[in-house]
């Protein structure tokens, strides 16, 4: 009756533990659908605001020529602010970074490297570079 009794209680064990990895098992597995959903949501969200990024350049190109279109650029400015979408710095004589900056062409000699132009602005988006701001770069 002893041993019974002692086979039940190492049944009653061993299944516990098969229960116990079982949920641990089922827990990595809904963490990790939810991780990749999180990842494919994110990617499809950069790819939409991406494609967007022409028209925007677009939009900015003719509120620049045309003067009564000025009043947009503030509330233009202000709504892509609250998208989380933020223009990177590259006006004249901000220092070169490789990391929010592309160069297409350097002028100059020296070893500070600034921008002496830009061609085409860059984005963050959320706090991650989106699109390098194209650039001409002065070396001084």
């Amino acid at each position: 009756m002893k041993k019974e009794k002692t086979n039940t209680e190492e049944k009653i064990v061993e299944l516990t533990n098969d229960l116990q990895r079982t949920r641990a098992d089922f827990e990595n597995y809904r963490k990790q659908v939810e991780n990749q959903k999180m990842a494919e949501k994110k990617t499809v969200e950069y790819a939409t605001v991406y494609k967007i990024l022409p028209l925007l350049d677009d939009l900015e190109r003719a509120i620049e020529s045309y003067a009564e279109l000025s009043p947009l650029k503030k509330s233009l400015d202000k709504t892509l602010k609250e998208l989380g979408l933020v223009r990177i710095a590259s006006e004249d004589g901000v220092e070169f970074n490789t990391d929010l900056h592309e160069a297409v062409m350097v002028e100059g000699e020296g070893e500070k490297e600034v921008i002496s132009e830009t061609l085409r602005p860059g984005y963050y988006y959320k706090d991650e570079v989106i699109r390098p701001a194209m650039v001409k770069v002065r070396k001084i």
